[in-house]
């Protein structure tokens, strides 16, 4: 399908996001890393994470106290190969950079790391992390709890995250292996495009107290705020097609993120206290490097790693299909396709834009102005 969005240059988009998180309080290096987190979302075409939540899942956040702009990180335990870290209710994504920074020079050293944070906030796509693992030739393995939103198999009320579990793997292609989605069939971020977009979310993804699907998105946002719905894991609710895989997966990535670190999990991650009102999040997340020179050696993984992925779309395809991908192909061809146009913005980033710059009196014109 066509696109009839109008696009904006990544240096202007980038630009006004950095200045308008400065104006929220963000420190300015702080802001250039959550700027960058947020439209590496939108070079891989994964528009539910990228500029459609720098309003209402940062700005917002910032604007009602459920998160706060400058980003306390205390290393609680640091050891050779391990670290944990408190994040202190600041920005997830700045936590996270100095996490992997840290765990990459580890893994240089060691051959591998690990590390968690606790009472931390929304982290960005997972896949950056991974990939910045990867892109110093190494394995890159993330994910984090969320508020809850995900019913249990045989169960109809939001328990869990959405939960991504997330590997970045080196090869010796163009791009990486990236496998970075949430372990539900679907995650708020994407329902939250469609509401914007005025599109209906596919039936048989999210399911009501009585255990029927919706369809209506801004109904889904607005039940599953109040409890009243839940999305489904990966393979659905029940056991016949595989929810239970789904539901395992969810509940490791949730074990992970608060174990480990010892911090909250499920309800005591919805962001309301006991009367309703707002509160921080407090979300764990978990992160693994592995050298490859440690076992035997980079290119070797490289090419092994090239080949399996491949062979893979060198294989048999179905009947009228067209091609056969692999994990992250599809993100590299998006920003392929993208490197030169800018972000597509629909109508209602559109108007947060204006209103943001107009609000914070920042000197920006925007082509898709009239």
């Amino acid at each position: 399908m066509a696109e009839t969005r109008p696009y904006v240059s990544w240096d202007l988009i980038n630009n006004f996001m950095i200045d308008v998180f400065e104006k929220y309080g963000v420190p300015r290096e702080d802001a250039k890393i959550c700027a960058d987190v947020l439209l590496e979302s939108d070079r891989r075409g994964i528009e539910s994470h990228g500029c459609n939540r720098f309003k209402p899942i940062y700005l917002d956040r910032i604007k009602n106290g459920t998160l706060l702009p400058v980003t306390e990180c205390e290393i609680v335990k640091d050891t050779p190969t391990t670290v944990v870290m408190d994040a202190h209710n600041g920005m997830g994504m700045v936590a996270s950079y100095k996490m992997m920074t840290m765990l990459i020079e580890k893994a240089k050293k060691y051959g591998m790391a690990g590390g968690t944070i606790f009472n931390s906030t929304h982290y960005g796509i997972a896949g950056y992390w991974t990939t910045m693992a990867e892109k110093a030739g190494m394995v890159g393995i993330s994910g984090t709890n969320a508020r809850p939103s995900v019913a249990p198999t045989w169960g109809v009320e939001p328990m869990m995250g959405t939960n991504p579990l997330t590997f970045t793997m080196p090869t010796d292609e163009e791009f990486p292996f990236n496998f970075d989605c949430a372990t539900s069939t679907i995650q708020n971020g994407k329902i939250e495009f469609y509401e914007r977009m005025g599109k209906a979310t596919p039936a048989g993804l999210v399911v009501n107290r009585e255990g029927e699907t919706m369809t209506e998105s801004g109904k889904i946002l607005k039940d599953m705020r109040a409890g009243q719905a839940a999305l489904c894991p990966l393979g659905g609710l029940g056991e016949a097609t595989g929810g239970y895989k789904g539901y395992g997966f969810t509940t490791i990535v949730e074990i992970l993120s608060a174990a480990l670190a010892g911090g909250p999990y499920m309800k005591d991650l919805n962001g309301k206290d006991k009367d309703g009102n707002p509160q921080m999040y407090r979300l764990g997340h978990f992160f693994i490097v592995i050298n490859p020179e440690f076992f035997m050696g980079v290119e070797t993984f490289k090419k092994t790693a090239g080949g399996i992925c491949r062979g893979l779309r060198e294989s048999a395809k179905a009947p009228g299909a067209e091609r056969i991908y692999t994990a992250g192909e599809k993100e590299y061809l998006a920003w392929q396709d993208r490197k030169d146009k800018g972000v597509p913005v629909g109508d209602a980033i559109q108007k947060e834009f204006i209103q943001l710059r107009d609000e914070l009196g920042l000197d920006y014109k925007f082509p898709f102005e009239k």
